[in-house]
């Protein structure tokens, strides 16, 4: 995690984001009113499980949803002060890449099987910092250097399928960080590597941010990269942040259910169980959501407030910087039994 004296101003604000995908079946909330900011300098954890909507989110932010049938139909996107959604497509062309840059999940699908890791890696060197020619090959090696390729001036011109999957992930990260940018969005890098390169990769992009000052935001559902690697985590459920906070507070004080439920779910070495803690039932339908708590049919804390099935949670602030999804019913009628610190 980066120290409080390296963490600077914000680079990147958004700010009730909402992204839907019209579908024959209705309309998909897949991010319904999403706000998160991030500081030059720090790691922003986005946790959920799988169709959450964390990918998403990021690919709102990257302007990268495929449309049709997606569209952000709401909120800002304010990256340095500017507002990505007023961008035309050209303009968004030079942001992307330069401002702003993403690691992909899947290194294999990302990077392209024709081309060399040289062409790759500079694309795009030429197009936003107009490098050519020996200082741009210059570049490209010093690039793979700073993400450890051994021999990089000879392994540059290899193609996708000669490296191993550490590498390749290597190199879309040195595709990333090639312009420098403010915003680096690591979407699940590590899902593919093994247990070794995985934690060669995380400390590398520790070492990357330090020397950069690069805020990132990485996507997972891996609790134990977020204690490894973030200042703070946002936990998705549904299409919605229901918790966002310090890291440690987060571990130490989880308050909302569905929080405690995945930390609940990561096993514990030390502890003798015979059978491994789950979230019972299934998430919604996020094409025909529920009305009120979109948790409340899965959670397990006895005694809830009726009106969870009817009213909409609203985010509140608990302590400084940690905010979490509280039933509108228990803050007006002051009865709640599932968040007692709200009274």
């Amino acid at each position: 995690m980066a120290s409080d004296s390296r963490i600077g101003d914000v680079v990147l604000e958004v700010k009730n984001l909402q992204t839907y995908f019209v579908t024959r079946w209705g309309i998909t909330k897949a991010v319904d009113g999403v706000s998160f900011d991030l500081r030059k300098g720090e790691t922003l954890g986005i946790v959920g499980e799988s169709g959450s909507g964390k990918s998403v989110t990021v690919s709102s932010v990257m302007r990268l949803v495929p449309s049709p049938p997606g569209h952000i139909v709401g909120g800002e996107i304010l990256l340095e002060g500017e507002n990505l959604l007023d961008l035309d497509d050209n303009e968004m062309n030079k942001v992307r890449g330069d401002k702003i840059a993403m690691v992909l999940q899947d290194p294999m699908t990302a990077l392209n099987p024709v081309f060399d890791i040289e062409d790759q890696v500079g694309e795009a060197l030429k197009i936003h910092e107009g490098l050519k020619g020996p200082g741009l090959k210059e570049t490209v090696i010093d690039m793979l250097r700073k993400v450890r390729i051994p021999a990089p001036d000879t392994r540059m011109k290899d193609f996708p399928h000669q490296l191993s999957g550490g590498m390749r992930q290597r190199v879309v990260g040195a595709i990333g960080i090639s312009c420098n940018p403010s915003v680096l969005i690591a979407d699940e890098p590590t899902t593919s590597l093994d247990a070794t390169i995985q934690a060669q990769y995380l400390n590398l992009l520790r070492d990357l941010q330090e020397d950069t000052g690069v805020g990132i935001i990485f996507i997972t559902h891996d609790f134990g990269i977020v204690a490894k690697m973030c200042d703070r985590v946002a936990v998705m459920y549904a299409g919605k942040i229901v918790e966002q906070g310090d890291v440690r507070e987060i571990f130490n004080d989880p308050l909302h259910p569905y929080t405690e439920a995945l930390i609940k779910s990561v096993p514990k070495m030390e502890e003798n169980v015979e059978r491994l803690y789950a979230i019972p039932g299934n998430p919604p339908n996020v094409t025909n959501r529920p009305s009120g708590c979109n948790f409340q049919p899965l959670c397990d804390k006895e005694n809830l407030n009726p009106d969870c099935e009817t009213l909409e949670p609203v985010l509140r602030e608990e302590s400084p910087g940690h905010w979490v999804a509280y039933c509108a019913a228990c803050i007006d009628t002051h009865g709640c039994k599932w968040f007692p610190r709200a009274l």
